[in-house]
């Protein structure tokens, strides 16, 4: 069982960053992927990115590539995700998610998630 816990959230001018944290409290921790997804308003929910469990190896939709990236740390049970030269449409409720998987395993299908964070806005305007 696994709680999470999204964080950093807030209004950024375009070009600007945000750093979210995603805290998990649980024992699975370590041997589960993280993912984060968004949705914007009138838009389905949709896999941003995601780190595997045991590598740490990253994974990232097209529309954030070379501007997020995603990172975990065990001692503390926390995913972040970067966001750097945020553009207004990167605006949405953020949405970090996990599941039990193998070491390398990545995915960006919300239905391979089994536990899920209340969110946290990121709102990108002038």
């Amino acid at each position: 069982q696994l709680q999470l816990v999204e964080s950093g959230g807030g209004l950024v001018q375009p070009g600007g960053s945000l750093r979210l944290s995603c805290v998990a409290s649980g024992v699975t921790f370590d041997y589960s992927a993280i993912g984060w997804f968004r949705q914007a308003p009138g838009k389905e929910r949709e896999g941003v990115s995601c780190i595997s469990p045991g590598t740490g190896k990253g994974y990232f939709a097209d529309s954030v590539e070379g501007r997020f990236t995603i990172s975990r740390d065990s001692a503390k049970k926390t995913v972040y995700l970067q966001m750097n030269s945020l553009k207004p449409e990167d605006t949405a409720v953020y949405y970090c998610a996990a599941t039990v998987a193998p070491a390398d395993w990545v995915s960006l299908r919300r239905e391979a998630y089994e536990y899920w964070g209340q969110g946290t806005q990121v709102t990108v305007s002038s």
